[in-house]
């Protein structure tokens, strides 16, 4: 048999990549977990097996395994998770704590903002809250303007919160690891949208983990540097790619911490390239994506070839409507706009 031949039949035996999602990913990121350390306990509405294990799945199959003492069902209380979960981590506990969708965030904001953001600060540094808030949101679904707000910004303006938001399987497993471990409160940004779309991946060992802080660079370029993160990510490297057929060579950066976000990779990047594109869902106004511009322009004055270019949501509530909702936030066809503006 010739050399080609059996190369040929060893690839035709090869097995394809598994196709895993997000919330796959996050599933076993909680498995893993919790097999690992006892002291790990989650709580929030409709999370043990008998409810269904979670609104859409993302902790089926804990309760069944951990027990009930360690995945617990709640009332629909958001203050009373969170503070729950502040207790717990104060008297050793890991707790992640679900509140259900974004929004609904804002109903325990006395407790996140005054409670387990400042008890570090407030005690002068003798009390920790290792606890992770995970939340889902995201336009997409016709959920209308009480359910899709990404309020990211909120919390990233709290000194003592960190804010991560996965737009891969990869990314989803490794930073719900790290923010388990993490001696500090985390928001954890799920989006809706995401969590079913397979992607060509094999979910890692127990030991992966993406450090908190540190951005990707998904794809390498010298033109235009181009910066999301969640869904808008995943919209941002498709403008990326199309791009690239018109010649215009993209650096693509998932940001996948919000806070505290990467500002060396970034800075790099938008010194090599001297021209920035940012995009997120979240509404533009006072927005994360006004901050990094602003770091930016500081840190590069005069050496932008244009004006940092900021893409986001519509300054208005998310429409029900599903022609206003499509029109909300960027996508991949506004996002190539915007780097054909910029390159010039």
């Amino acid at each position: 048999m010739s050399d080609t031949a059996t190369a040929t039949d060893t690839a035709a035996k090869k097995p394809a990549r598994p196709t895993v999602t997000i919330l796959a990913a996050l599933n076993k990121a909680h498995f893993d977990a919790m097999a690992e350390d006892p002291k790990i306990i989650s709580l929030g509405e409709d999370l043990a097996d008998p409810e269904g294990g979670g609104v859409v799945g993302v902790t089926r199959g804990l309760s069944a395994k951990f027990g009930d003492d360690r995945v617990r069902s709640t009332p629909i209380a958001e203050q009373a998770i969170i503070g729950a979960a502040i207790g717990a981590s104060l008297v050793g506990y890991k707790p992640i704590a679900e509140i259900m969708l974004m929004n609904f965030t804002a109903v325990a904001m006395d407790m996140i903002v005054n409670h387990a953001a400042k008890l570090r600060f407030m005690s002068g540094g003798q009390t920790s809250v290792p606890m992770v808030i995970r939340t889902m949101t995201g336009t997409g679904f016709g959920s209308g303007g009480q359910h899709c707000d990404y309020l990211e910004a909120w919390f990233a303006h709290t000194a003592g919160i960190k804010v991560v938001a996965p737009s891969t399987p990869e990314d989803a497993y490794g930073l719900l690891r790290s923010a388990i471990d993490d001696p500090d409160p985390v928001i954890f940004i799920e989006n809706l949208p995401t969590y079913f779309a397979p992607v060509s991946f094999e979910l890692p060992d127990s030991s992966h983990r993406v450090p908190l802080g540190k951005a990707a660079i998904q794809r390498e370029g010298t033109d235009v540097t181009l910066i999301s993160y969640a869904r808008i990510a995943g919209e941002a490297r498709q403008a990326a790619e199309k791009a690239a057929e018109n010649g215009i060579s993209v650096e693509m950066i998932d940001l996948r911490t919000i806070a505290p976000w990467d500002r060396e990779t970034v800075l790099a990047s938008a010194a090599k390239t001297s021209r920035v594109v940012i995009a997120h869902e979240a509404v533009k106004e006072y927005g994360v994506g006004a901050e990094i511009a602003a770091v930016i322009s500081e840190e590069l004055f005069g050496k932008l070839k244009k004006p940092v270019k900021r893409l986001g949501g519509a300054f208005s509530a998310v429409p029900y409507s599903k022609p206003l909702e499509t029109a909300f936030a960027p996508d991949a066809e506004r996002i190539l706009a915007a780097i054909v503006e910029i390159a010039g």
